[in-house]
């Protein structure tokens, strides 16, 4: 069971951006790295362009299994983990991670953020902490 990316996002009009993510990719061969964070990153954004406004989902994209989660005022949050990974599990940091978010960045600076502008340094934290060792890896 494997978390590989948490990532916040704000479904703005038009499209919808990055704010902030996190990604563990360790489990990939170095050279595909980038290319997997990039697929991640597009995965998560389309996947939230994709969804109503106060929406949860599960959306299976390859072999991963991603969870977004659109609140009413356009904070997203999508989680893309193994099959294994319990959606409830994913839910519950989701919500978590927006609240955290919400109360630390200003809803003004929603619209117009991105990684590099966005002061919030949880996600790394909340992606280790959530990460499931099992015995093997």
């Amino acid at each position: 069971m494997r978390l590989y990316s948490l990532s916040v996002l704000y479904k703005g009009d038009p499209k919808v951006h990055l704010l902030k993510a996190a990604y563990d990719v360790s489990t990939f061969n170095f050279f595909q790295r980038a290319s997997v964070q990039e697929f991640m990153t597009f995965t998560s954004q389309l996947i939230t362009e994709r969804s109503a406004l106060g929406s949860r989902a599960s959306v299976k994209e390859q072999e991963y299994l991603c969870h977004v989660y659109v609140r009413g005022d356009g904070l997203a949050g999508v989680v893309i983990a193994d099959n294994e990974y319990p959606q409830r599990v994913c839910f519950t940091l989701l919500d978590k991670v927006l609240d955290e978010f919400s109360r630390q960045v200003s809803k003004m600076d929603w619209p117009s953020g991105s990684p590099a502008t966005i002061s919030y340094s949880a996600l790394d934290g909340y992606l280790s902490k959530y990460q499931v060792q099992t015995s093997g890896t």
